[in-house]
């Protein structure tokens, strides 16, 4: 957003590999909203809007997308005035999935963490990825991985973390866990009354049909037994997206998108949370993370209007991908690494809700570079708790906790500004997203702003600033 000709989405069984919600706002304080998902398209005629089923809703809030935004919480996504677990937003998060990828096991990721301690970061939540599990629907340790599991908890718990598992609703055809899920009827059929296969990035499988109460209570059975057995203080659930439940019966007949919502709301359950793909769930207290970026500069670019629009849902507690990127062929054997996009990346996320890391940077950077690094999660570390403090408002307000800058000061012609952000309404984040950039140009709102390089600026203005190579740009709103 802003859409522009040419532009088409189908939201029906779709969500691109993010969040979605039925919803359209407008500079003008116009609101669109439905129960089902969205058919839009841009032309110069104009923008058309369609939905099935409950159709669509149209109202206007004042005359402001702030309006807007506030009208359509109040009306349609009001949430819970929960939050999820408040270490996501008040340390970085690690994630072992780039350094391990499909060989998770206790040794390595006992070492990561260490490596975490050893050089310089802060303890935080450790997300331990796909394949510690023996299979799919098999939620247990695989042995020869974990010899003991639970001390490997008990260990990370002492060092200051909490600990996720990776958890997706596919059941692999190849157990005993299978047989049994489809001889009680918890897995979704194909239109021949079989279970259905469903092709994913891990293959083809089963999928719990969770419009059954049951498939509920089997899927959140493993994950309690996981949590009482090794003390593991929470899950990232992935795999959610609604392009796997088009052509499948359910128990209850639905859209692919409400088989979205239905998988969310199990993480209700679960302060400690992740999700990624999602439908209709703004407002609740679930932390969401932008899809995979590539290792590269143009996803980079993605991560400001990304996480911006993500608040604009409904969505705030959103992360911005790992700081480097999260998809995992950018990192295998012979890629090369930026080390300056590493850099880049690392502050683009220091001043957002939350911080993820994935790629050790002490293993990819030179000590330049990962000073670097170390300097971006220090000015993240002075500023957590103004950051944890919107993130706690918001739970209440709904409002996002990065806004742009149409958002707080509308009608001034900043519509289209998408490369730079407020964080609440104190501090006005301008990260570098080009390779070899030394500079950037900053748009200034009314207001006086003190800066990182000790310089104070009056606004509105529009000024080209030098900004090196171990410097977040941002500035601090002066009273």
């Amino acid at each position: 957003m802003p859409l522009t000709n040419g532009y088409e989405a189908d939201l029906l069984g779709e969500t691109y590999g993010n969040q979605g919600q039925p919803l359209l706002l407008s500079s003008q304080g116009d609101v669109i909203w439905s129960e089902d998902p969205l058919r839009i398209k841009a032309s110069e005629e104009g923008l058309l809007v369609q939905a099935d089923g409950a159709g669509l809703g149209r109202g206007k809030s004042g005359g402001s997308l702030r309006e807007a935004f506030l009208h359509a919480r109040k009306s349609h996504f009001h949430g819970s005035a929960r939050m999820p677990d408040e270490l996501l937003f008040r340390c970085p998060q690690y994630n072992t999935w780039i350094e391990l990828m499909y060989d998770q096991n206790q040794v390595d990721i006992l070492k990561y963490a260490r490596g975490i301690r050893d050089h310089g970061f802060p303890a935080g939540v450790l997300m331990v990825d796909d394949n510690w599990q023996q299979n799919y629907g098999q939620w247990d340790f695989k042995q020869n991985k974990f010899p003991d599991p639970k001390a490997m908890v008990t260990s990370l718990h002492a060092d200051g973390f909490k600990v996720m598992l990776w958890i997706c609703p596919f059941v692999h055809t190849n157990s005993e866990t299978y047989a049994k899920l489809a001889e009680r009827s918890l897995l979704l059929k194909d239109k021949s009354g079989a279970v259905a296969l469903i092709k994913w990035w891990n293959g083809e499988s089963a999928l719990l049909d969770f419009t059954n109460p049951e498939a509920v209570d089997w899927f959140c059975a493993r994950l309690d037994y996981l949590r009482s057995t090794y003390a593991v203080d929470g899950f990232k659930f992935d795999a959610g997206d609604s392009s796997f439940y088009k052509e499948v019966v359910a128990a209850l007949p639905m859209s692919p998108n409400m088989h979205s919502e239905l998988y969310g709301r199990i993480g209700l359950r679960y302060p400690l949370n992740e999700y990624r793909a999602m439908w209709k769930m703004g407002g609740e207290p679930l932390a969401e993370r932008l899809r995979d970026k590539d290792h590269s500069w143009s996803d980079l670019r993605k991560l400001v209007p990304n996480m911006l629009l993500a608040g604009l849902m409904g969505y705030p507690f959103s992360c911005p991908d790992m700081i480097g990127g999260g998809e995992y062929k950018s990192f295998q054997a012979g890629a090369t690494i930026d080390q300056d996009l590493v850099v880049r990346s690392a502050q683009c996320h220091a001043l957002m809700p939350m911080m993820q890391f994935s790629v050790a940077p002490w293993r990819v950077l030179d000590e330049p570079h990962l000073k670097a690094v170390l300097k971006a999660v220090k000015i993240r570390q002075e500023h957590k708790d103004y950051i944890l403090e919107l993130a706690r408002k918001s739970a209440s307000t709904g409002e996002p906790v990065v806004r742009s800058m149409e958002y707080l000061f509308p009608h001034q012609g900043y519509e289209r500004v998408n490369d730079q952000f407020l964080l609440g309404d104190r501090f006005l984040v301008a990260p570098v997203l080009e390779p070899g950039a030394h500079r950037r140009e900053v748009i200034f709102p009314k207001g006086k702003w003190r800066g990182f390089d000790g310089n104070r600026y009056a606004g509105p203005a529009r000024l080209s600033l030098a900004v090196p190579a171990d410097e977040l740009c941002y500035f601090e709103k002066v009273k």
